[in-house]
Order: structure tokens, then sequence, then C-alpha cells
């Protein structure tokens, strides 16, 4: 679909906020997601869509829980990002390092890691043939996720878990999509900054782009504005509220490369106006092209480096070209970004209330971002 594109001049700036008439506008998109609610796809939503520059929809429907005597949503609230975590936070770290010249994509993992050879270097040799680049892409061979949690009780065995997880493919043979990866890839990238994923985050990314609610570990003073994630009742034992609801990033202390990062959708869309526009103030536009380009290889592959690119079917809808890059969240957020168009849509859930059993955000994320584009082709 094409569309017209708002004229704007170079250069970054800050969103415009320009949504006043989003519920004509965005009429069937915000009909989507009420429905969805209603069907028990999810309680609580968030959503910010950008625009040429422009912040053009922002809006939050449904209650913390089904509960119709539970808080309302509003755009203030804090959802847990889950995977977004790998995007917003991890990724944008290896593109900034990659920029000073502190990240080789090329580097074997055991270079920075050298607990990743193990023991097991004798058995397999291969683990000292995964480069970076194989851990932001997929195709590292590692196993896409394992309960490291059930055998590791502290931050200290979970990693070394992590670290010695064996090979469940060959090195670049195929894509599989990895926790285990990215919470090894959080490990190297603090170790070549020297200082704490957090720390770094909040002072090279959130910082500067004005994520003033995006955090990990929030303050216990933040728990009423943060919708909760589930209820527990076979690891911690209580409502997840406020706390990162992966067990494994749970056991890390709240802060991982896989997962950890709470925000809101206005902050998403701040992250990705930068992306939008050059990276600036944080990155340059080649690093962006880069990692957002979709890998040559394992054959068959829509990741590229730490992002997801749209696939058939995809999760993006049908309308994002093919230069579009993005992510999902485990708890039912997504974030999606199409530089042809200068458009991106974040959404914000927490699907797996009460339990992780629910998946029917899976047919809604599509759809409701086909109804966005097909608003913006409408009237822009």
């Amino acid at each position: 679909m094409n569309l017209t594109l708002p004229n704007r001049e170079s250069g970054f700036s800050f969103l415009v906020r320009n949504f006043v008439a989003q519920d004509d506008r965005f009429h069937s998109a915000f009909g989507i997601l009420e429905n969805a609610i209603a069907a028990h796809a999810f309680p609580a939503c968030s959503l910010a869509v950008t625009f040429g520059g422009e912040l053009v929809a922002h809006k939050a429907l449904g209650r913390f829980t089904y509960d119709p005597a539970s808080p309302e949503v509003t755009t203030a609230s804090i959802f847990d990002l889950a995977s977004l975590t790998k995007v917003a936070a991890t990724t944008a770290m290896a593109m900034i390092l990659y920029e000073r010249g502190l990240l080789d994509l090329e580097a074997p993992v055991t270079a920075i890691v050298p607990e990743f050879a193990g023991q097991l270097t004798e058995n397999d040799p291969r683990r000292r043939e995964v480069a970076l680049r194989m851990l932001l892409a997929h195709s590292s061979g590692l196993p896409a996720y394992d309960k490291l949690f059930l055998r590791a009780k502290t931050r200290e065995d979970l990693l070394q878990a992590a670290f010695t997880a064996p090979l469940a493919a060959a090195p670049g043979a195929r894509a599989e999509y990895s926790d285990v990866g990215f919470i090894i890839l959080g490990v190297v990238l603090e170790r070549l900054a020297d200082e704490s994923l957090d720390v770094f985050c909040q002072r090279e990314i959130f910082g500067p782009l004005g994520m003033t609610h995006t955090t990990f570990n929030p303050a216990s003073a933040l728990k009423d504005s943060i919708p909760p994630t589930a209820d527990d009742r076979t690891f911690r034992h209580r409502i997840i509220q406020g706390e990162v609801q992966d067990e494994n990033a749970s056991v890390l202390g709240g802060i991982a490369g896989h997962a950890g990062l709470f925000s809101t959708a206005e902050d998403l869309a701040s992250f990705a106006h930068s992306l939008l526009n050059g990276g600036h103030p944080i990155l340059r536009s080649s690093t962006i092209e880069l990692f957002s380009r979709r890998e040559s290889a394992p054959e068959g592959t829509s990741r590229a480096l730490g992002w997801d690119t749209p696939s058939a079917p995809s999760q993006s809808g049908k309308y994002l070209s093919s230069r579009s890059f993005g992510h999902l969240g485990y708890t039912g957020t997504s974030l999606w970004i199409d530089p042809d168009c200068q458009l991106s849509i974040t959404l914000l859930t927490n699907r797996n209330w009460p339990d992780r059993q629910n998946q029917a955000i899976k047919q809604v994320r599509p759809v409701f971002h086909d109804a966005v584009i097909e608003a913006l082709g409408k009237n822009a």
C-alpha cells in the first residue's frame, strides 16, 4: 500500500504529538483491540503509531486484569516488554559498541566469554566457531529455550548453565530463535563495555531519547502503574506485577540480555522515531541499515542482527515493506518499524495474564497492523 508521507524537514526532531483525531482515523484498528479485550485475548493494551515524524495514535484500552474492578490502563501504564528487551536494550547497545569499534561481529564468543568453551571443547570444538554475529542473528546453534531457572538459583549459576548449554545444531547451519544466545550476548556486551547492561542503556539510549519510563527492575513505587503479567503458581508462587515475568531473567536479577526491560508505548515510539531519523542522537544511519538488514545465511532466515524482518505470513501483517524490521515479546508486546513509509507501530499487552496458555494475540497483531496502515493509506 502506498502511503503519502507528510513533508518533514531533514534532521532530527522530537516526536510531534498529532493524535487529536485518532478515534475517527483509527476507528477500525481500535475496534480490533476492543474486540480482542472482550474476547479475552488480553486484558490491557497500550499502543503508539508514528508516521512521518508525528505521533499520530496514542491509546490505551482495557483494565489490568479481567476483573471489572481492576484499574483501567492508561497511556502512562508501564508494560513488561519481555523480548523487546532484545532490540530496545541489547541490540541497541550492540549497535553503539559496534560504532565505537568495541564489537567485532566476526569475533568468536570464546574470545570475550572463555567460559563458553567450558570443558566441552574436546567433545564439541564447534563452540569456538560461534561468532558474535551468530548470537545476534540467532544462528549460533544454541537451543531456543531452556528452563535454566529450575536448576540454577543464583545469577552466577544460571549464567554458567547458559555458557555450557550444549549446541543443538552446528554454528551457522540454521536459524533458531534463542533466549540462551541473548543471555550470553548480554554478558558479552557488559564485558566489552565494562559496564552493566542497565547502566549503559540508561546513559546511552534511554536518557538521550527522553525515554523516562523505560527501566530494568522498576521501583516499587511504580508497581501500581504496571499491569500484572502472571499468576505464577509453580515457580515464584505469587502474582507477577512490577517484576519481570521471564523466570530466567528473574534469577538473573531482572537485568538480562533477553528480557527484563519495562517501558511505555510512547517511550518505544521515541526509540523508533530515532531509528527512523537516521539514529540521531544515539546511532548512525549506516549502523541501523547494517543491523536491520536481513541476513543472507542461513538460507531462509528472516533474522537480521538482533531484529526480525517480515516473513510470510508475518505478525507484522501484509503491508510492511521488505526493509521493515521489528520484534515480538512473549508477554504480548511488539514493535515494527518501516523506513520506507516512515512508520512505526508499537503494541503492548499483558496477553499471558493469568497464565501463558492464551495465544490469541497471534491473530490480533497482523489484523491490527493492517488496519493501522489502511487508515493511514486512506487519510494520509
